[in-house]
């Protein structure tokens, strides 16, 4: 039943008054009800479930006549701040999903107390107090002066400060004078790297942080009771439906703190002496940062600006000319991104002078890097001595004297990949600029040309200070950081090292990912070559009058292309696009985007294409002088011949190199999604069908803890651990009697990989289908197939087939019930040139409009397609296509300039609500009776599609027609339980109650979300796995099928190898093998840091071992998905070489001639001299590595 609440006051907030009721309720065993009460609005709506209880509530407290004389009447009546509040039975029905949800919340309770997560009433604890009252002593940084601890003030400002303490963050509000603004730093409790508190008698509480904290300004408070006077006056009433935000997001407190606020990380207050003991109590609490006892002191140094100053000039200085630009970065990078205070940097370099005048720059610079992994931070158990001048310089040369024993085994990766580059990178936040780098990157055309200054070229990313994009939020004003801050940095110039660098152009991936390139002027054929001169050369744009697809046909120049070969101009022709009338007279391009090429032009791009010697692709993704697509072999053409469309065409260039950014090899392997089974559902598929292959998923990731051979095909399965042989390993040690299991780390490694793809079931729905695929599409070149049919031929390791019969096909993202079609597929005559084409998708080039336009608005530029030809997943209708209206691009009617390029990425990163509209378009299907057919899902559908289109028109999505929605949810939206791993897996327990709403944030003034039970097959499938009791069930399964042994897994397998090899003497290979496990585990080390999630906590080795960064609450999140791809690939490059170190040994000895002896020699290493480091413990991978070349060559010995 819903409870209509008058004469409230209005500047209540929604949780003051849940607050209000919460006892009322509670004292009628009612303890879960929702409210919701408008901003500004002196009325709420209470529901309560039980519709008895409600009764008894306004039996109670409820008013039946209205006015004065109604609420002398009440039996018991009820007051806030002195006003009357009037209760009456709502004239609205309670909102079906808010009863769901508040049913759902009954559940969890129950399931909590079952597991003994709620507190009894007896033991709950009282409410803490959080907010103090305090002054700011200083922002700095931590340093010493003598042995002692001091914050170095290099700036305060005047005035009382309140610090609160809420749920995730504290939140510190500076007030000088009453009418000025209010001022506001926010810091998370993930970014504080030490919390220190004083005594009674010195009462100060310093956070050190591992990132910049967030800056927001507010205005200053009004006399809420003369506000609402003025506004009742008024002839016009101001209507506060939008409700903007209460405050805006800056850079800094103001113009002096923004010149330290990225690298001065310390934060010093003083608090009142009695409230100390308060802050550290604390730290009980659940998410609350951990407490040291401390007393620091205050020191004044040169202030920090002129420090950087005086660091920038060295930096550009000709005496220090000697060193690269590469070394200079990673000392500026020292400075910027807050390892050391720029005084002690240049210290460094005046040191470093003469240590390493005559030092191989490339080894300097990688040893700085590797060095600033181990710089420690200033702060509790860390000594002076620890960060003074020598010692920093000895720990420098100690890093480059470790690089010189091991560079022969040390992994140059762009001298043994042509198609890699060394880039540096930079990161700019609405506080500060980061250097990062440099990492290998897949080069482009620029890079390509460019290839010997390539460190003139930054890649540089836009994010909010935890790494993550800034996000939508509709407390703050981001106009600030978007159109001042970011656009500020984009019109000018980026300072590094003394070289200018200024803005070039970003790829259409790239500006998704709020990534843009920079470059800085060199000296190219004798002239200086600028910006403007490598877009230039690049091709003629002037005929371009939008900014959006200005900056996309430059950006064909940036994307990533794995080689390139040279097509003389004589070979290219240019085919006409095929083109036709649709019913609408609307003019369809069914070649869009699609051309072909003669078998001689695959044949040198197989011989340039080190991933066509096992596989040769019959079509091929390009870029080809202004030209992008797909081609495909046409077995008709002789000769050299590359057959290209207007449609491919989009701008004039001379480039004659072909570039490869990707190839139909194989089929790649099809999963459904949460959007595409909703479709399907829709469609009329049953809910057993999504059901069965969920089920059929999950028993797969069960049956590989059975036994050690399942778990060795699921890794492989998986790529998990490929470069090392781990799958071959684990089946190895099974067969000469041992289990896997038995060791912790190779147990977590296979714990992690299931637990990784539970994950992406249960709060991704991405299930496997054996009977689907994903391909490229392409068009028919011979007319042979009819409307509505296709032709696909299959050829992997296990065979070639075709295609026949009714399937489906579409492709993603799909939204609109019209994205999904059936199709016939059908074979072709022998003697046709389609025969020649295979793992690609070939449609039909007749009808009135072409099949891929229908499909979620797809071309045939490098889209990939879904094929179902499972039968439990064919759908019982069919829905007509969407059709949308062509968008023109924004046409601003003269030349597009560089700044027209840089307003359209700033307006991008603003505008993107892709996302946003993808999660109301699910949440909407599942609450309205007809789904995705429902008018609210078609719109949110077609706004999508405008959303995908930004890119290329320049025209955001117009959020005013968004449907409006709840803040009630389905269950399979909700967060996941967070994963720990530290000595074990494990997965806490989500608490289902936390009664303390003074945790919450006083600003946020939007209703919490709110989670219901879905009936949808999607609730379905989420509530089908329950992970806690998965995983407890696999790790209770592990540990009851290894055997109890009092030595561990690698001591036996040593004592099994030796056995094996008693005659084999490779002493003199130990030193070897210790050069090589350190360049290993350095590197390791390396990515544990670089690819963290986290600015405190790095990634764990298990994590970068399995290729996997796990997520925070549920499935990765996209951006963790991309890191942890990257990190793989980096990981398994480097796995491989220390594999072929270990086989060819120092001179790289294809002959492996003693590869026996250097693997034992690797192992025995591994096995008995374990190093650990300060801040990432004792590494354990290694032993693996080597136990699996060690193994395979014993295989090798006669008689094994």
């Amino acid at each position: 039943m819903e409870v209509h609440v008058r004469n409230l006051h209005e500047g209540a907030t929604e949780k003051q008054t849940k607050q209000y009721f919460k006892p009322i309720l509670a004292r009628l065993n009612i303890h879960v009800f929702h409210c919701q009460k408008p901003r500004n609005k002196g009325f709420a709506n209470i529901t309560i479930p039980d519709r008895a209880l409600a009764q008894k509530f306004l039996a109670l407290h409820g008013q039946i006549k209205p006015g004065r004389e109604g609420f002398m009447l009440v039996k018991q009546k009820l007051f806030q701040h002195g006003k009357p509040v009037n209760c009456t039975q709502s004239n609205n029905a309670a909102d079906d999903f808010i009863l769901k949800s508040l049913e759902r919340e009954r559940k969890d309770k129950q399931l909590a107390g079952r597991r003994g997560l709620l507190a009894s009433s007896a033991t709950k604890r009282q409410p803490l107090q959080r907010s103090f009252s305090g002054h700011l002593s200083a922002i700095g940084s931590l340093d010493y002066e003598g042995n002692h601890l001091v914050v170095v003030d290099y700036y305060r400002i005047r005035g009382a400060c309140q610090m609160k303490f809420l749920r995730r963050s504290v939140l510190i509000e500076f007030t000088t004078r009453p009418s000025d603004p209010i001022r506001q730093v926010e810091i998370s409790y993930n970014s504080i790297e030490s919390l220190l508190v004083g005594t009674s008698a010195h009462p100060y509480v310093t956070f050190a942080l591992a990132e910049a904290p967030r800056c927001f300004e507010k205005a200053a408070p009004v006399d809420d009771a003369v506000s609402q006077l003025f506004n009742r006056l008024a002839l016009h009433p101001q209507k506060d439906n939008r409700n903007p935000p209460k405050r805006r997001r800056t850079t800094a407190i103001d113009a002096t703190h923004q010149a330290i606020v990225g690298s001065c990380l310390c934060y010093s207050f003083q608090v009142e002496p009695g409230h100390i003991k308060i802050i550290t109590s604390l730290q009980r609490l659940p998410g609350y940062p951990s407490v040291v006892p401390w007393r620091v002191g205050y020191a004044v140094k040169l202030p920090f600006t002129q420090q950087m100053t005086q660091l920038n000039t060295a930096l550009s200085a000709e005496r220090y000319q000697e060193f690269s630009f590469t070394v200079k970065f990673q000392l500026q990078r020292l400075a910027q991104n807050g390892y050391l205070p720029p005084y002690k940097v240049l210290q460094l370099m005046q040191a470093m002078k003469g240590t390493f005048a005559d030092a191989d720059q490339s080894i300097l610079a990688t040893a700085l890097r590797r060095f600033s992994n181990q710089i420690p931070y200033a702060g509790p158990g860390v000594d002076a001595s620890d960060l003074s001048p020598a010692t920093l310089l000895e720990l420098l040369m100690g890093a480059h004297d470790h690089l010189l024993r091991e560079n022969d085994y040390s992994v140059d990766l762009t001298r043994r990949y042509e198609h890699l580059a060394d880039i540096h990178k930079i990161t700019v936040t609405p506080a500060g600029v980061y250097l990062y780098g440099p990492e290998p990157e897949v080069k482009n055309r620029v890079l390509r040309q460019y290839s010997a200054f390539t460190s003139h070229f930054l890649q540089v990313t836009f994010s909010d200070e935890d790494g993550e994009p800034i996000r939508y939020d509709r407390r703050s004003s981001l106009e600030t950081i978007y159109a001042e801050r970011f656009k500020k940095v984009l019109s000018g110039n980026l300072s590094i090292c003394g070289r200018p660098y200024e803005f070039l152009g970003f790829s259409h991936s790239s500006l998704r990912a709020q990534t843009c390139w920079f470059m800085a002027p060199f000296i190219w054929n004798g002239e200086v070559r600028f910006a403007r001169a490598v877009i230039k050369d690049l091709g003629d744009f002037s005929a371009i009058r939008s900014p959006a697809k200005c900056a996309a046909r430059i950006g064909q120049a940036f994307s990533q292309a794995f080689s390139s070969v040279n097509i003389p101009g004589e070979c290219f022709r240019v085919l006409p696009d095929v083109e036709r009338l649709d019913t609408n007279g609307i003019r369809r391009v069914f070649s869009d985007g699609v051309g072909t090429c003669s078998k001689s032009i695959l044949e040198k791009i197989w011989a340039a294409y080190a991933q066509s010697r096992a596989w040769k692709p019959t079509l091929c993704q390009i870029r080809y002088a202004g030209a992008k697509g797909m081609i495909s072999l046409d077995s008709r053409l002789q000769g050299d011949v590359l057959c290209l469309r207007p449609s491919m065409i989009k701008f004039e260039a001379t480039s004659t190199q072909i570039e490869i950014c990707g190839a139909g090899f194989k089929p790649l392997p099809f999963y459904l999604n949460r959007q595409l089974i909703k479709i399907l559902e829709d469609l009329g598929v049953p809910e057993h069908a999504f059901l069965d292959l969920q089920d059929e998923a999950v028993e797969q990731l069960r049956i590989t803890v059975s036994n050690p051979i399942n778990a060795g095909y699921y890794l492989q399965r998986e790529l998990v651990g490929k470069s090392a042989r781990i799958p071959w390993l684990i089946r190895k040690l099974f067969y000469i009697g041992m289990t896997f299991s038995e060791d912790q780390f190779l147990r977590d490694t296979h714990e992690l990989a299931v637990l990784v793809r539970l994950r992406e079931l249960k709060y991704r729905s991405r299930i496997y289908v054996e009977r689907g695929i994903t391909v490229y599409g392409i068009m028919d070149e011979t007319e042979y197939l009819r409307e509505g049919e296709i032709y696909c031929s299959v050829h992997d390791e296990k065979g070639g087939m075709v295609l026949t019969g009714r399937v489906i096909i579409t492709r993603c993202p799909a939204l609109h019930p019209g994205d999904v079609q059936y199709v016939s597929a059908t074979d072709v005559p022998p003697d046709s040139p389609l025969r020649s084409v295979h793992n690609c998708v070939v449609f039909s080039s007749k009808g009135y409009r072409d099949l891929p336009s229908q499909l979620s608005g797809g071309d045939l530029d490098g889209d990939l397609y879904n094929i179902i030809f499972d039968d439990s997943l064919m759908p019982t209708m069919m829905s007509k296509p969407a059709d949308y209206p062509i968008m023109p691009a924004i046409d601003i009617g003269r030349e597009v300039t560089r700044s027209d390029m840089t307003d359209f990425f700033v307006q991008f990163m603003e505008n993107d609500q892709l996302g946003r509209l993808s999660t109301l378009h699910q949440t909407l299907a599942d609450q309205k009776p007809k789904g995705v057919f429902d008018p609210d899902c078609i719109l949110l559908a077609e706004m999508c599609s405008t959303a995908v289109d930004f890119s290329k028109t320049g025209i955001p999505v117009d959020l005013k027609k968004m449907p409006k929605s709840s803040n009630v949810r389905p269950d399979f939206q909700a967060p996941g339980p967070r994963v720990l791993i530290e000595n074990a897996i494990k997965i806490e327990d989500i608490d289902a109650e936390d009664d303390d709403e003074d945790e919450e944030d006083p600003e946020e003034t939007a209703p919490a979300t709110r989670y219901y039970e879905s009936p949808k097959v999607l609730g379905k499938l989420y509530r089908a796995i329950d992970e806690q009791d998965f995983f407890t069930a696999i790790q209770r399964q592990s540990q009851a099928s290894r055997s109890y042994q009092q030595s561990s897994l690698a001591i036996r397998l040593w004592d099994y190898v030796k056995h094996k090899t008693a005659l084999i003497q490779y002493q003199h290979y130990l030193d070897f093998a210790r050069d090589v496990k350190d360049a290993y585990e350095d590197n390791m080390c390396s990515t544990m840091r670089e690819y963290s999630l986290h600015p405190v906590h790095f990634a764990s080795e298990v994590e970068v071992f399995a290729g996997a960064l796990i997520g925070k609450n549920g499935a990765q999140s996209k951006r963790q998905r991309e890191i942890s791809t990257s990190m793989k690939e980096k990981h398994d490059r480097e796995v491989a070489y220390t594999v072929q170190c270990i086989l060819q040994g120092e001179e790289q000895d294809s002959s492996k001639q003693e590869a026996l002896e250097r693997s034992l020699a690797c192992l025995d290493v591994a096995v008995h001299e374990r190093r650990t480091f300060k801040r990432f413990g004792k590494l354990v991978s290694f032993t693996w590595v080597a136990a699996a070349v060690c193994l395979k060559e014993i295989e090798k010995l006669p008689g094994s």
